[in-house]
């Protein structure tokens, strides 16, 4: 049980890194890769959500700003310098850097407020992005970023997108893991405790706050880039989409808010069932409907998330299982004589003068 109890997680996580490095060589199928693709961009966008709105407690709904900045930042450099080969990937650090700039004037307003004047205030922002995004001339307007076409073999085409989605997630989770466990971690629950009484304990909240906001900037923005290679278009509608951030904030929400798992096993369940409602029902607001629907039923049901209702349910089970084995029988030692009234207390064990007696 011990050597279980040792090796088990280090093993399961070997099968699941050989498996996902193995997966686009096994299944050539494209719309599976497009599929395994997208699920893991989503996977590693509510992951660097969580490291901001899971450790911190503060939800943001304007996630979508760093997607789309992301995005853009990594179309242009793309159509600018008519990069079509495997040299584009080396712009996706530039997309997370210019995120993570957007990120610092944006979390200097939304930090100031709290709970859910934070969340009306990433909304006003998201809006405000989004019109900009129609607007600008940097940004094409209507028209969009349409990249050169990369000159990749077609059967192998989706495999580079696969494994840089597939990396991120990887290093993605690996720094939620870092920060879970390190000092800053720390400082972050703290604030989602009780900022206040973190504040009194010597926490700054404030440059916490907006070192984790810009650090899940960074990787959104990342995130934003890979996706605008793999689409080949970035539009102000679909780059800054206000269902990116339903999206993301229902998958942390169903798999476990500020667990560590939670949220890729959010994404894991539920991109694969969106797409699956996509292909099956023609209408355009199926899938809203149903995403809706289930965060609804998430919020009223399982707030926490599986992994921490799951963890309690187990957890109950086995109090549940321990009560109902039967006790053990206490050992007798060799010719002693059995009681009828069962063991012998260690008060009546130490004294065997007869009462009474001068002692």
């Amino acid at each position: 049980m011990s050597v279980l109890a040792r090796w088990g997680r280090p093993g399961l996580l070997a099968v699941m890194m050989v498996t996902g490095l193995a997966f686009p060589l096994v299944v050539t199928n494209a719309l599976d890769t497009n599929i395994a693709i997208v699920t893991l961009l989503f996977a590693a966008g509510v992951v660097a959500w969580n490291i901001f709105s899971g450790y911190t407690g503060y939800v943001s709904l304007g996630h979508a700003v760093f997607f789309g900045t992301g995005a853009y930042t990594v179309g242009l450099i793309a159509l600018d310098h008519d990069l079509n080969s495997s040299v584009v990937f080396a712009t996706l650090p530039l997309g997370g850097l210019a995120a993570a700039i957007v990120a610092v004037p944006f979390g200097l307003i939304a930090l100031r407020v709290r709970r859910h004047a934070f969340v009306v205030v990433t909304i006003a922002v998201f809006f405000i992005a989004q019109l900009m995004a129609y607007d600008l001339g940097v940004t094409h307007g209507v028209a969009g970023v349409t990249i050169p076409l990369l000159n990749w073999a077609s059967a192998t085409y989706n495999n580079p997108f696969y494994y840089a989605a597939f990396l991120t997630l990887t290093a993605t989770v690996a720094l939620s893991w870092l920060i879970r466990n390190s000092r800053f971690g720390l400082r972050l629950r703290a604030i989602r405790d009780d900022e206040d009484r973190a504040r009194g304990l010597g926490v700054r909240p404030m440059p916490v706050k907006l070192a984790a906001f810009v650090l899940s900037a960074f990787i959104t923005g990342v995130v934003g880039g890979i996706w605008v290679l793999f689409i080949g278009q970035a539009l102000p509608s679909s780059a800054f989409d206000p269902l990116y951030d339903l999206q993301i904030a229902l998958m942390g929400f169903l798999g476990g808010f500020g667990t560590l798992w939670g949220p890729v096993i959010g994404a894991f369940i539920l991109e694969p069932t969106q797409q699956y409602i996509t292909l099956q029902f023609t209408t355009g607001y199926a899938t809203q409907i149903v995403l809706g629907g289930l965060f609804l039923l998430v919020v009223l049901f399982m707030p926490r998330g599986l992994l921490p209702t799951g963890g309690e349910r187990l957890s109950a089970a086995r109090a549940w299982w321990s009560r109902r084995r039967p006790s053990q029988p206490v050992p007798v030692e060799p010719g002693a004589e059995p009681s009828a009234a069962g063991p012998l207390s260690p008060a009546r064990q130490t004294s065997t003068s007869p009462p009474g007696s001068a002692g």
